[in-house]
């Protein structure tokens, strides 16, 4: 399947900068994934409400500064060798997560308010501007998740396949099972289906959307997952189809 879909990109990610959990920086993960084969990355730290470690007490500005780091580091890696890079973040709402494509750093300091908004103003602040609102693995159950919510009237697609959940060498939230009842729950709605690895380190797993012909942008990306066609996902190790079935 791969050769029909040759530029795979990683759409989950975090950077040490930005993120606690992770334990590579931006410029060692950009690397990490040329040297993988990937086309390109979207950093998605971790925001305000989730496993930030960026100082929650720095002004705004401040603080939407210390949170691009990352981001930064790996773009100018990027650039060197010939990985594209993009800008999105996770934000988190007491455990249920949400990967947020569209903005920039402009926008962020143009839009305090998104610090905090709730879960509907969140996606009617993303929408206004065309960014993009993708609810991170749904039904995963881990210590640190109280409960599962759903909220498919505030998303524009669903992550069905996430590699830590199903591919054979992830050592975290390992249970395919949640992988199967994202699908379906995209399915139900009818949203778009993606796919990432959700890494922290550069051992990597292999996740990702890949296309037939390289990404222009991250409006691009957004574009393309709207339309709900024309790409494949993969776990690192199975391929599917863009609703998250798979392929053979």
């Amino acid at each position: 399947m791969q050769k029909d879909f040759p530029f795979l990109y990683e759409t989950h990610m975090h950077t040490s900068e930005a993120s606690a959990c992770s334990i590579a920086g931006g410029k060692e993960m950009a690397r990490a994934y040329k040297e993988a084969g990937y086309a390109g990355i979207i950093i998605t730290d971790h925001n305000w409400g989730g496993n930030t470690r960026v100082d929650r007490k720095l002004s705004w500005r401040e603080w939407v500064k210390e949170f691009f780091k990352g981001y930064e580091a790996a773009k100018e890696e990027g650039d060197k060798i010939g990985l594209d890079v993009f800008f999105g973040y996770e934000a988190g709402y007491n455990g249920t997560e949400f990967l947020i494509y569209g903005p920039d750093q402009a926008w962020m300091l143009a839009h305090p308010e998104i610090r905090d908004a709730s879960v509907e103003e969140q996606y009617r602040l993303i929408q206004e501007d065309g960014g993009m609102v993708i609810h991170a693995h749904p039904y995963r159950e881990e210590w640190y998740i109280p409960e599962i919510l759903l909220y498919p009237e505030y998303i524009d697609g669903v992550e069905g396949i996430n590699a830590a959940h199903s591919n054979s060498k992830s050592a975290f939230h390992n249970d395919p099972e949640f992988n199967r009842k994202a699908v379906a729950y995209a399915g139900k709605y009818r949203k778009p289906v993606t796919a990432g690895s959700d890494m922290h380190s550069t051992e990597l797993l292999g996740g990702g959307v890949a296309f037939k012909t390289r990404l222009e942008s991250i409006a691009d990306y957004i574009k393309r997952i709207r339309s709900g066609q024309g790409y494949a996902l993969t776990d690192g190790e199975k391929w599917y189809d863009c609703t998250g079935q798979p392929m053979d």
